[in-house]
């Protein structure tokens, strides 16, 4: 069997870099199309100050030509990991630009450090509440009432990092 060119059409390599002020546009109309109470430049720019505070996008192109597709903000504590935001390009759910953000936090932990990645999904998205399951998260509490500009619950979920045992299992 042949390949036609289409078969052999390259799909454009996804690269997942830190995120930058001039993302920023391309971040808030990902925001705005992914929630119902999207967060703010200012929530953004608040929330990056923080010391602890960890912006992450998932790009395809070159230069003139990229385009952001996702992206996550994450706190990175002593011996954790909070995810605070993920959203990604409705147009592209569905082809593993949310899996690489996640797996790019994941492989963050270690054994000796941090041990764990925690996130919280609205109760009302259980879109969100599967694609967390199928990475590995438990749900392992339900939060009542968490944000401020949302009157819904939602359900705590985390990624434990199990530790290697002697002998090498």
């Amino acid at each position: 069997m042949t390949a036609t060119p289409a078969d052999t059409k390259a799909k454009p390599q996804l690269k997942i870099r830190w995120m930058i002020r001039c993302d920023m546009e391309e971040v808030l109309d990902i925001e705005r199309l992914c929630f119902d109470s999207p967060w703010s430049e200012g929530d953004f720019v608040a929330a990056l100050r923080q010391r602890n505070c960890i912006g992450m996008v998932a790009e395809v192109g070159e230069k003139k030509n990229r385009q952001i597709l996702g992206y996550m903000l994450y706190e990175s504590y002593k011996n954790s990991i909070d995810l605070t935001n993920l959203a990604v390009e409705s147009s592209t759910w569905r082809r593993g630009v949310g899996r690489a953000l996640i797996e790019n936090l994941i492989a963050k932990l270690s054994p000796r450090r941090r041990r764990q990645v925690t996130t919280m999904v609205r109760e009302s998205n259980t879109g969100g509440q599967e694609f967390f399951a199928a990475l590995g998260f438990k749900a392992i509490s339900v939060m009542r009432r968490p944000y401020d500009e949302i009157s819904e619950d939602a359900i705590h979920f985390r990624f434990l990092r199990e530790e290697r045992r002697a002998g090498g299992k």
